[in-house]
């Protein structure tokens, strides 16, 4: 697939994830925070809790489920872009690591994956 393509699919698997959140009473702090050590999909707040969510999206399942895509070195620079995240913000709550699955096969289906690690 075209890398404009990869992208398109990702941002709309993204807005799928926000919307998905919204209706579980999640408020969106941030949405493809781009810093200088990377990207963060979603940064949510519910209930005192900061959440850092990574959005996987795939079209099938040829390459694996989307949430196996969130591998020890991806998991290892979300916690560095969290880290830097609340350092340039302030921010002092506690927090937890999310994985969003997201299938556009045809049908829509969401996997969310709570303290994912």
């Amino acid at each position: 697939m075209p890398l404009f393509d990869r992208l398109k699919l990702g941002r709309k698997g993204e807005a799928e994830a926000a919307k998905y959140l919204k209706r579980k009473g999640y408020r969106i702090v941030e949405r493809n925070l781009r810093t200088p050590i990377g990207e963060i999909d979603i940064v949510a707040e519910r209930g005192g809790l900061l959440v850092f969510v990574e959005v996987k999206t795939r079209r099938s399942n040829q390459f694996g489920e989307p949430t196996e895509a969130v591998d020890s070195r991806k998991q290892e620079k979300l916690r560095r872009l969290a880290l830097y995240y609340m350092k340039c913000k302030g921010v002092e709550l506690p927090v937890r690591f999310d994985v969003i699955g997201v299938w556009m096969d045809g049908q829509k289906r969401i996997e969310h994956i709570e303290g994912a690690f």
